[in-house]
């Protein structure tokens, strides 16, 4: 029996209401709105098995607009993914369900990325546009030939990442990139002409992109847009016109659809317009099996990608890199040897370009940038060559001025698989890609940050450009690895870890003035502890002193004025609390052993750092804003000096 377009668009419309009024809690009005689109776009478009959810080629859907998460709930389980369950969505934003309040993409196989901060899905899908092409060029349309698809909202299109995102994206050319617009002229607000006047489509038509219309509600009026979107070389935006809580009686086309429960009265008088006479969250067979029917749709498509992966010259290298794994000979143990037999004094930033030397031409997956800092940032190797529109197989990308979207866009590289994507700025500009970045946690996803410049020892620039607070608040995201070494050998050892790590994110913050090589002796990764020895107290120890990145030379000069008093005294240098933290009591009792003073060193600001020093301790820093100035004569002028500490050591131990 033929099931109608209507009946298969209004199963995602029962089950969004539905599980709303379950929880008493969510947004019905976008899935309600959207139902036709997505039911358009998942039956005749997306590339996509449910059998396999992790299938490389896959084309992959984002959800930008996340506060409409039932609407991919929905289409998930209706096309027979394996989860989520029926139970699964009764159980919407429930503790324990894997349907939470926005996608999550470690919960569900099909969701791609985690969305809910309007934009960052838009910014995420350009990044996975980007992988797309990139291992493409490597690998050829044989192994990759996919494209990128994206419903987004009004919310998205207004978030000024938005703007970082499509410029980024029209720039690169990136035709396998089709965002479908569900333009219902509702915010939370009301109606969107509250807020906003400005021409969208002529915005992103000025941006390079390819734009073209549809009625939202008119399966071939979306399928003809859908097609011109796909024939069409530049990426595409796609109109969609719709009605927000299409069915319902009284609040469709309103705010009041938009982030409330309907009603127990307002959803039975839905049913009876939609004609959908069912139980809540009752699918009709005939309807499940419709859409099972499109899950199945890419299994002679997917079998015969199989077969050319198993000819294929490149297949274990193209299996290594989706597979997320290092190559089997890649180490940095004879990069570090090399420092080791000639000590470098160098700044951190260029330690971690020397490191990522050796890196990028082992790692042949690594894709680097920066958002207009490159030459400060130190971030382009010689052997890299751009990506560009017209070579998609360069490993720099020159994201311009675009912190927030450079930070994003590694986040939908890294989840697309494939590659390694590490970026960089100041870190004092780390608040313009934060909200990005704690996606990055959040997701598990394995990027690289590269900041530098990263106290008041980048001088001049004064107190606009040096960072006070922000390492401490990188430190609270959690599951960010956040890493300051304090020589080469170091920062080839932070860099080590952030490579094998395949879980979350990793960020260095590094010097721009010189700092000497304080590690001269072979040892295994000591930064992977997080915190570790580096000199011991020669005498009786009184005194532990802990710094991070260029203070630990000044830990060094104070240990050796103690020690020349005859007070014992350890430095300890603490690269990473995030690994420290997480090592056994007995190792952390050992580095910080009770019963002496610790002092903690750190050109940022103090709050923190008495979880490491006590309350008894002593905390050097800065907790207020630099100044404008040359490097060594603003550390004397805040007192982070060895001369300027050490006495406050001796009159506390007095004391």
């Amino acid at each position: 029996m033929t099931v109608s377009f209507a009946d298969r668009a209004n199963a995602i419309r029962a089950l969004a209401m539905d599980a709303v009024e379950a929880a008493n809690s969510g947004h019905p009005g976008m899935p309600m709105g959207m139902a036709d689109v997505a039911t358009v776009l998942f039956e005749r478009f997306l590339k996509f098995d449910p059998a396999d959810p992790h299938w490389a080629d896959r084309d992959r859907f984002v959800l930008s607009a996340g506060h409409g998460s039932m609407l991919l709930y929905a289409l998930l389980y209706l096309s027979g993914y394996a989860r989520p369950t029926l139970d699964d969505i009764r159980n919407f934003r429930q503790v324990g369900s894997p349907c939470a309040g926005h996608p999550e993409n470690f919960e569900l196989a099909g969701v791609e990325c985690t969305t809910g901060p309007l934009g960052q899905g838009v910014a995420m899908a350009v990044g996975m546009a980007i992988a797309e092409r990139h291992l493409n060029a490597a690998f050829g349309d044989a192994l990759v030939d996919h494209r990128t698809w994206v419903i987004a909202g009004d919310g998205c299109l207004m978030e000024g990442i938005n703007h970082e995102a499509i410029g980024l994206a029209g720039h690169l050319k990136l035709g396998r990139l089709i965002v479908l617009w569900d333009d219902n002229n509702i915010t939370i607000d009301g109606p969107t002409h509250l807020s906003t006047s400005e021409d969208i489509p002529a915005r992103y038509a000025a941006t390079g992109w390819h734009v073209v219309e549809c009625d939202g509600h008119d399966e071939a009026s979306i399928a003809s847009a859908l097609e011109a979107a796909r024939a069409d070389d530049r990426p595409s935006l796609v109109r969609c016109r719709t009605v927000i809580g299409k069915g319902a009686p009284t609040k469709a086309g309103t705010s009041g659809s938009h982030g409330s429960p309907l009603g127990a009265e307002e959803i039975a008088c839905a049913r009876e317009a939609l004609g959908w006479p069912y139980p809540a969250f009752e699918i009709p067979d005939r309807v499940r099996e419709a859409w099972l029917a499109t899950g199945q749709r890419a299994a002679e498509p997917h079998a015969g990608w199989k077969e050319r992966l198993a000819t294929h010259s490149d297949r274990a290298e193209f299996a290594r890199r989706m597979a997320g794994d290092l190559p089997a000979d890649f180490s940095l143990d004879d990069y570090v040897a090399g420092l080791l037999a000639e000590p470098k004094k160098v700044a951190t930033r260029k330690a971690s370009e020397m490191a990522l030397e050796a890196i990028n031409a082992g790692v042949p997956e690594t894709i680097g940038g920066s958002a207009d800092l490159t030459g400060s940032n130190n971030t382009k190797t010689k052997a890299l060559q751009p990506l560009t529109a017209e070579d998609y197989s360069g490993r720099y990308l020159y994201y311009g001025i675009r912190e927030f979207g450079m930070a994003a866009a590694m986040n939908g590289m890294a989840l697309h698989g494939g590659v390694i994507p590490y970026g960089g700025t100041f870190l004092v500009f780390s608040d313009y890609a934060r909200p990005a970045i704690r996606l990055s946690a959040l997701q598990h996803a394995r990027v690289a940050y590269v900041m530098t410049h990263d106290s008041i020892g980048l001088g001049e620039d004064g107190p606009t450009h040096q960072p006070i607070e922000h390492l401490m608040s990188l430190r609270l995201i959690p599951n960010l690895d956040v890493y300051r070494p304090c020589d080469t050998v170091e920062t080839a050892e932070c860099w080590a870890l952030a490579l094998e790590r395949k879980d979350g994110p990793s960020l260095l913050a590094l010097s721009r003035q010189n700092l000497p090589q304080l590690r001269t002796e072979a040892a295994e990764n000591r930064c992977a502890r997080g915190a570790y020895r580096l000199r011991s107290a020669e005498t009786g120890r009184q005194v532990v002193l802990i710094a991070s990145g260029s203070e630990v030379e000044t830990a060094v000069q104070a240990r050796d004025m103690l020690e020349a008093q005859g007070i014992g005294a350890d430095v300890v240098s603490m690269p990473c609390w995030e690994r420290f933290d997480a090592q056994p009591q007995s190792y952390r009792d050992d580095v910080l052993p009770p019963g002496v003073l610790r002092v903690s060193i750190e050109a940022g600001t103090t709050m923190g750092w008495e979880r490491y020093t006590g309350s008894e301790g002593l905390r050097f820093g800065l907790d207020r804003f630099g100044a404008s100035g040359p490097a060594l004569r603003l550390f004397e002028h805040f007192g982070l000096t060895a001369a300027a500490i050490v006495p406050q050591i001796l009159e506390r131990l007095k004391a």
